[in-house]
C-alpha cells in the first residue's frame, strides 16, 4: 500500500511539474507578444510624429494639394485614436495611413523644388527608415504570436492554456496587398 501511495505521489508531482513548466512557457510566450507589440507601437508613433512635419513641408510647396494634405492629417488622427491593444483595428488604420502617405509622396513628384528641399529629403529618409523598422517589428511580433498560438492550440499544452485563460493572439497584418511592400519614398 505504501508503495502504491508513493508511486501515486510521484505521478502527481510529475504532473504538477509539467503543468508548471507549460504554464511558465505560456507566460513567457505571452510576454514576448506584448514586448513585440510594444516595438511595433513605438515605430507607429514615430511614423505618426513624422507626418505633421512632412505635411507642413509639402504644404509650403504644394499649396493647391490641400485635399491630399487634409486626408493624410485626418488619417493620422484616426490611426492615433485606435486603442493600442486592438490589433485588427490598428492594422486597418495604419494601412489607411500608409496609403495616404503614398499619395502624398506621389504628389511631391510634381514639385521639383520640393523634391530638392533638404528638409523634405531628410523627412523622406526618416520615413523610409521608419517603414523598414515597422516591417521588422511586425515580423518579430508575428513570430511571437505564432509561438504563443502554437502553444495555446497544441496538445497537451492547450489543456493548461484553457485552464488558465491563455488565448490566441492576433497577427498584425495589412489589409491591402499593395501595402505589403515597403513604400518607395526616394525621388530623383
Amino acid at each position: 500500500m505504501w508503495m502504491t501511495l508513493g508511486v501515486l505521489v510521484l505521478i502527481l508531482i510529475a504532473i504538477a511539474g509539467y503543468v508548471i513548466g507549460v504554464y511558465n512557457g505560456l507566460v513567457r510566450a505571452r510576454q514576448m507578444v506584448l514586448e513585440a507589440w510594444s516595438g511595433i507601437d513605438v515605430q507607429l508613433k514615430r511614423r505618426a510624429n513624422l507626418v505633421p512635419n512632412l505635411v507642413e513641408t509639402v504644404k509650403g510647396y504644394a499649396k493647391h494639394e490641400r485635399e491630399t494634405l487634409e486626408r493624410v492629417t485626418e488619417t493620422r488622427a484616426r490611426a492615433e485614436k485606435v486603442p493600442a491593444n486592438d490589433i485588427e483595428a490598428r492594422a486597418a488604420a495604419e494601412s489607411m495611413l500608409s496609403q495616404a502617405l503614398g499619395r502624398l509622396l506621389a504628389v511631391a513628384e510634381a514639385y521639383p523644388d520640393l523634391k530638392a528641399s533638404q528638409n523634405f529629403t531628410e523627412l523622406q529618409r526618416a520615413l523610409e527608415d521608419t517603414e523598414r523598422e515597422i516591417q521588422m517589428a511586425r515580423r518579430y511580433y508575428n513570430g511571437s504570436v505564432r509561438e504563443l498560438n502554437t502553444k495555446v492550440q497544441s496538445f497537451p499544452s492547450n489543456l493548461v492554456a484553457g485552464q488558465f485563460g491563455f488565448a490566441k493572439a492576433d497577427y498584425f497584418e495589412l489589409e491591402d496587398l499593395s501595402d505589403r511592400q515597403l513604400p518607395e519614398v526616394r525621388f530623383g
